[in-house]
């Protein structure tokens, strides 16, 4: 069944037969309702724990892009039997450390470092090394961060000096507690512990930087004995382990980082509304609409309610002819991880010099995003002042370009390629995009919806 759903999948996105995407398009105009796939960094945790949870989890909307793929591909061979019936999604748990532990496991996470650094925290008991690998990208990113405290928790590692992937983890029967103190803003770091503290006797403590809160607000809506205590600069999370806890049915809001490249989208042309259905709306997530709002955008969020422990609600966006600078305050980066490309965009048609700071996190994603942001700005002719962690754009409200922009060699990032397409459509020239098969690991139907809205392009 699984492997039908693949198949299906991929015959209803756009057919890719070349490698390059043209865009030749001015003045777009729209009047649309969209529904945006399944946010994944939740898609990620459902599969997570119900594979720990007793007994059938159903889960619905779940995305299916290449990263969700390769996450349920690696669930399975750790002997969780997941099945689909129409677009549910149904994940067969037989409780804590359920998983069916084998010598020489190969566990091969793709592009997803979410998915892979949150794993590592259910591998925390297997009684044999298991060996976590993934693409040329995912390859090149920092595992340290969560290596150092699951040795703390109990794990042993092979690694290399530069604590990249491949790892082989090896777990221990003795999981213990510890105090854990996150200072990244770092949603995996935190969830990695927070995963492996399910496995573990008595009280794990966790003293992290505000960063997303998905795993937390799932394990109340499970009844995982968690407590959390938010403060100005950070929460503090008190989990007790040991806790069985059954399936449960989960439905997945939209994607609200995926959302944004269809808001700036909206905002940048003319005469254009859009409204996004069922978006996820949690405060650790919407700090783009709060940035493009303080820049003169009227996103509007509506219908706001509560399901599943988080808040959803439908986005309406209007056309939004001037922009203003924006001093972006660098409290809301956790916030904006995903979204800073998309912001640089905004911040080009703005009018003023907008800066951002403290950006290292932003470096060490799925390729140089601060490096190729500016880059992509400089071919539009918009004046960018880098430093190793900071941007200002110079903005020009009245950019029309008439060149062809080529864009090629950015490590195939899906965020780099989706702005990319965003930008064609929003500033004007001739337009050729390599990779365009990139965008498939996280969003695998925005060329879909791109052309929904009406919106035209060819792929050669």
């Amino acid at each position: 069944m699984l492997n039908q759903l693949i198949l299906v999948t991929r015959l209803n996105s756009i057919k890719v037969m070349g490698k390059k995407i043209f865009i030749n398009n001015e003045n777009n105009s729209f009047k649309k309702t969209i529904w945006v796939d399944g946010d994944k960094s939740i898609s990620i945790r459902t599969l997570l724990l119900g594979s720990q949870a007793y007994g059938k989890t159903s889960i619905e909307n779940i995305l299916l892009s290449e990263d969700i793929l390769n996450s349920i591909n690696c669930l399975k061979k750790l002997g969780i039997k997941i099945s689909f019936i129409k677009k549910q999604c149904f994940i067969h748990g037989k409780g804590l450390n359920g998983f069916n532990y084998r010598k020489n496991i190969v566990l091969n996470a793709g592009n997803s470092g979410t998915f892979a650094r949150l794993i590592l925290g259910l591998l925390i008991k297997s009684p044999f090394y298991i060996k976590l690998t993934g693409d040329k990208s995912l390859s090149k990113r920092d595992f340290a961060r969560v290596i150092l405290p699951l040795q703390k928790i109990g794990a042993k590692f092979k690694v290399n000096n530069k604590k990249t992937l491949p790892v082989r983890i090896i777990g221990s029967n003795f999981v213990n507690p510890i105090h854990y103190l996150e200072k990244r803003g770092s949603a995996q770091c935190k969830s990695t512990v927070m995963l492996a503290a399910l496995n573990s006797p008595g009280l794990t403590i966790i003293k992290a930087k505000k960063s997303r809160d998905h795993t937390e607000n799932i394990f109340k809506y499970l009844d995982i004995p968690i407590v959390v205590k938010k403060k100005k600069h950070h929460d503090e999370i008190r989990i007790k382990g040991q806790k069985n806890f059954k399936s449960f049915n989960y439905k997945i809001p939209s994607d609200p980082s995926s959302c944004a490249f269809f808001v700036v989208l909206t905002l940048l042309s003319k005469n254009c509304k859009l409204i996004i259905q069922n978006v996820n709306v949690n405060q650790s997530r919407i700090g783009y609409i709060k940035i493009l709002n303080k820049m003169g955008a009227r996103i509007k969020i509506k219908n706001l309610r509560a399901r599943f422990g988080e808040k959803q609600a439908d986005l309406h966006v209007k056309s939004q002819p001037t922009l203003k600078k924006i001093n972006c305050p660098s409290s809301l980066n956790s916030n904006l991880i995903d979204e800073f490309l998309i912001l640089f965009l905004a911040a080009a048609k703005a009018k003023g010099v907008s800066s951002f700071s403290n950006l290292g996190e932003l470096d060490k994603k799925e390729s140089p995003r601060l490096k190729l942001g500016s880059k992509l700005l400089n071919q539009l002719g918009i004046k960018t002042r880098l430093t190793k962690d900071s941007i200002k754009i110079f903005g020009n409200p009245s950019i029309s370009l008439k060149k062809t922009i080529n864009i090629k060699n950015y490590y195939k990032d899906h965020r780099i390629f989706m702005t990319s397409v965003i930008a064609a459509f929003t500033f004007g020239g001739k337009w050729k995009i390599d990779d365009i098969d990139s965008y498939k690991s996280s969003f695998p139907s925005f060329l879909n919806i791109i052309k929904k809205l009406g919106l035209k392009f060819k792929i050669i």
